[in-house]
């Protein structure tokens, strides 16, 4: 078993599994180190015993080396596979999607380290690309939000020509550029309206003031979605109901803010991050009612993370999500067709 891809894999399913950062880090830290080793050097040192003494490498790693030279399925990688399968078996945590996740062509939301992503651009590429995707949208944090290190204007002029170049390497596959551009308090966009009119995407999400008055929230998300430069709402509610710190969802009225999306051509995010799965099915089921169109998103941090769309496919069959206003099923140029218009 060649020892990279076992190294990238044990990344891949810790950070599908939302294991800490540092174990997935450590892993690609570990399959990076080996990958730029001569030829044959990963097995003289590991028949010498020196694996340990390469940086990058320390006991865990350096034993999955070993036994992947060896012929064999590294152990550790064998128990990650093993609770994969018993937790699609249970049904993590809903069953169904699959008919829906078969006709997505791309993801509309996902990180990168250029803010607080785990994983490089050409990284979350590449694992879009090796899922099936033939497109995929990054979306990196906006200004504001300096606790995600946001993006500045110069900053994502700079990850578009970065993009460019990645995209001259890739076709078929395609990764569009875009944002995930703060709702500020009066609804306004945190970003230059010119270098957002560059972007094929600009998802919008309220990140502060998540417990502002109904009425006042309603206002801020209904400019929002007006905005012609918006084309996804994310993570509507802002809720978290999973992990060490949940939080109860953001008050507005949701009908006025699904009719608003509904006139002005601005879907309606189905996150698939396991503690967010925003919005709730009450509120998913008033925006089908509304006409809105859908972007089933993963809200990728790391590579291992956009495999949890099924997750948000489950939900949008659940509460009768038309198959043809999900965004996501559309080719890349009916796609940039729809957010241009």
């Amino acid at each position: 078993m060649d020892p990279v891809a076992a190294l990238n894999r044990i990344a891949y399913l810790l950070e599908r599994a939302q294991a800490p950062g540092y174990r997935a880090k450590a892993f690609r830290t570990a399959s990076d180190a080996v990958a730029a080793l001569p030829e044959g050097e990963a097995a003289r040192r590991a028949e010498a015993g020196t694996l340990e003494a390469v940086k990058g490498l320390g006991p865990k790693t350096a034993a999955v080396v070993r036994e992947a030279l060896a012929g064999e399925v590294p152990g550790y990688l064998a128990r990650l596979e093993t609770e994969l399968q018993e937790a699609l078996a249970a049904g993590e945590p809903a069953a169904g999607g699959e008919a829906l996740r078969a006709a997505l062509r791309g993801d509309c939301h996902l990180h990168s380290d250029w803010s607080d992503g785990g994983a490089t651009i050409e990284a979350m590429g590449r694992a879009a690309a090796g899922l099936g995707h033939e497109w995929a949208v990054l979306t990196d944090h906006s200004p504001r939000l300096t606790v995600a290190r946001g993006l500045s204007p110069e900053r994502l002029r700079e990850q578009l020509d970065v993009v460019a170049a990645l995209n001259e390497e890739w076709a078929p596959f395609r990764l569009l550029t875009g944002i995930e551009c703060d709702i500020l308090e009066d609804g306004s966009l945190d970003q230059e309206p010119e270098l957002l009119d560059r972007l094929d995407v600009v998802v919008a999400s309220v990140h502060s003031k998540l417990r502002m008055d109904a009425r006042a929230m309603t206002r801020r998300l209904e400019r929002a979605v007006r905005n012609p430069l918006t084309d996804v709402l994310g993570h509507c509610t802002g809720r978290l109901v999973a992990g060490g710190r949940p939080r109860p969802e953001s008050e507005f009225d949701a009908e006025r803010v699904f009719a608003a999306c509904a006139e002005a051509g601005t879907a309606v995010e189905i996150n698939s991050r396991p503690e967010r799965l925003d919005p709730p099915r009450r509120l998913l089921r008033l925006a089908v009612a509304a006409g809105t169109y859908f972007a089933v998103d993963t809200d990728a941090h790391a590579p291992g993370q956009l495999d949890w769309q099924i997750l948000g496919c489950a939900r949008a069959e659940e509460c009768g999500v038309p198959v043809d206003r999900v965004i996501n099923t559309w080719p890349a140029d009916r796609l940039l067709e729809w957010t241009r218009s």
